[in-house]
């Protein structure tokens, strides 16, 4: 049985995304989706002052309806890239594990691709090896299939392209297929739902589903990677 899952391009997620990595054999990561600047996909959230606040890759400005790795981080990049390390730093010095934790952030920033999807799959796979995660990731554009096709008959024809037998999503897509859909095509389907992760940050009112940024700041590697088993499993 190969198990695969599929999802867009998310900058810096939150630890859902990589419990979705750890539980499969290959991890296609859609290059050529079109860009939602409402999505994740440049964003995310981090602690700031006690509260949750958001982090963005600024892009150079074009057409709402380019692929994700048509677009491009702005000319303004170096000095933006900057202000949000410092931000970094200013709420994060005292966090117990920020030495060691810090030096991996400047690299993903200090990246010199400028793609936007090459720098946030490089993110990706950066923090992956941090984890100790070594589950192979797919570019789809790579794979050889229509990719003109859409919803779940794009799903299906990459899952076979691939030789999968088990389609795993994020719980979000519960709604989205139907199982006996997948069934008929020759794939299992699963969703997997995080359970809730609570640790210390600092002294504050805890602010739950930041960016791995976060756990990475607050806990140690190892309590990570455990929490990566800490989801359920569910069939519709």
């Amino acid at each position: 049985m190969k198990k695969v899952a599929i999802m867009q391009p998310y900058f810096l997620p939150y630890i859902g995304y990589f419990q979705l990595i750890n539980a499969v054999d290959e991890f296609i990561v859609y290059d050529n989706i079109q860009f939602s600047k409402k999505g994740w996909f440049h964003r995310n959230r981090f602690l700031q002052n006690g509260s949750d606040d958001y982090f963005t890759l600024p892009l150079k400005k074009d057409s709402d309806y380019l692929d994700v790795n048509q677009r491009s981080l702005s000319d303004t990049w170096p000095t933006e890239r900057e202000k949000t390390l410092r931000k970094f730093k200013e709420n994060y010095r005292k966090a117990p594990f920020f030495e060691s934790v810090f030096p991996k952030i400047e690299g993903i920033y200090n990246f010199e691709e400028r793609n936007l999807f090459d720098f946030i799959l490089n993110s990706l796979k950066t923090v992956c090896k941090m984890l100790d995660i070594q589950t192979p990731f797919v570019v789809s554009s790579q794979v050889a299939m229509d990719h003109s096709l859409k919803g779940e008959a794009k799903v299906m024809a990459l899952c076979g392209a691939v030789g999968a037998t088990h389609y795993i999503n994020p719980i979000g897509g519960l709604e989205l297929y139907e199982r006996n859909i997948f069934e008929n095509n020759g794939l299992d389907l699963s969703f997997i739902k995080a359970r809730s992760i609570v640790y210390p940050q600092f002294n504050n009112s805890f602010v739950p589903w930041l960016s791995i940024l976060d756990l990475l700041m607050f806990n140690d590697i190892e309590k990570i990677k455990g929490w990566l088993g800490e989801f359920d499993v569910i069939r519709n």
